[in-house]
């Protein structure tokens, strides 16, 4: 309990200098969210001015975080410009829908990652080892919006899956089971985009783990006693080489919220991505920063995983004193 009290608490503070820092550097930032509105002749002086004390545009930094925490207290997050409500109820809809594409990809990631580095780190040279580091190589070097402007080109050529959105016209009027082939078919561009981005550098990950266990003098023994390559592969080896993959996972959850903003974007997914390149366009300061708080809360959450789960398989990583 002192271990997750210690994380959790070490969480808290990276949570709060993140904070800190965002309000610093988009103070420092030129302009304003009202730095467009009061060019438009429609809108009087008065007004704006009105506006900027209403939002206290024009306070010091420290007074507008500590308006900022309370907010942040009341489970508001701050108030939206743009939109002239809560954050919070603008970031919930698209952190479940970041969510509803990240935790999949990472799922599906890891579960053709692990069997197929394995594979080919057990057959070091051959022909299929050799195939698969040619192709993991390809896939490193192609941008991350190339691969995903491909799928696109590829959707709107064949008809086959949605070029972007969530879900379709008219979706509240479908039934329970064309409602969740429609969801499928509008997460399966992003869900493949983020797959075959992130899947070559944990399938190299994966591989160059285990051929450090493989030569190993234990599995060389069992490899002498006639047990079967597959169990000394998949059970032995792998729980040998579990701890650089566990720590992996939260370097892998990292990079994937990266890379799903890009993702979003660019295929029309309505996550944190697009919400955040339009706060950042209207300099819309409290939704920037939620946004940035939300990654960081998901970048946390993935690497306080990582940490139970090295925690549970390996007692040395234990503190002396729980």
């Amino acid at each position: 309990m002192g271990y997750l009290s210690r994380r959790l608490a070490h969480g808290l503070l990276v949570l709060t200098g993140i904070s800190i820092l965002s309000f610093i550097f988009t103070g420092l930032a030129p302009g304003d969210f009202l730095g467009d509105v009061k060019l438009d002749p429609r809108v009087s002086r008065e007004t704006v001015v009105a506006l900027r004390a209403r939002y206290g545009l024009d306070d010091p930094l420290p007074r507008r975080y500590l308006h900022w925490l309370r907010s942040v207290a009341r489970g508001e997050l701050g108030i939206s410009l743009a939109y002239d409500r809560p954050v919070a109820s603008l970031l919930r809809p698209r952190l479940r829908n970041t969510l509803m594409l990240t935790v999949p990809a990472t799922t599906l990631a890891w579960l053709i990652a692990v069997p197929l580095g394995a594979w080919s780190a057990s057959r070091p040279g051959r022909w299929g080892d050799r195939v698969c580091a040619a192709t993991t190589t390809v896939l490193l070097g192609v941008p991350e919006l190339l691969l995903a402007m491909a799928l696109l080109l590829l959707a709107a050529r064949t008809g086959l899956f949605p070029t972007g959105g969530k879900v379709s016209d008219g979706f509240g009027e479908m039934a329970a089971w064309r409602q969740t082939r429609d969801l499928a078919a509008h997460l399966f561009l992003p869900l493949v985009a983020l797959v075959l981005i992130n899947l070559p550098i944990l399938i190299r990950h994966v591989r160059a783990s285990l051929l450090d266990v493989l030569s190993a003098p234990f599995i060389l023994a069992a490899r002498a006693r006639g047990v079967p390559p597959r169990r000394i592969l998949f059970r032995d080896a792998l729980k040998a080489a579990a701890n650089p993959l566990i720590s992996l996972l939260g370097l892998s959850i990292a990079g994937l919220l990266s890379t799903s903003l890009v993702v979003e974007t660019l295929m029309g997914w309505p996550g944190l991505g697009p919400l955040l390149l339009d706060a950042i366009a209207a300099r819309d300061l409290h939704v920037v920063i939620g946004a940035v708080l939300c990654s960081t809360l998901l970048l946390l959450a993935g690497n306080l995983i990582a940490d139970g789960l090295l925690y549970l398989a390996d007692p040395r990583v234990r503190p002396k004193d729980v």
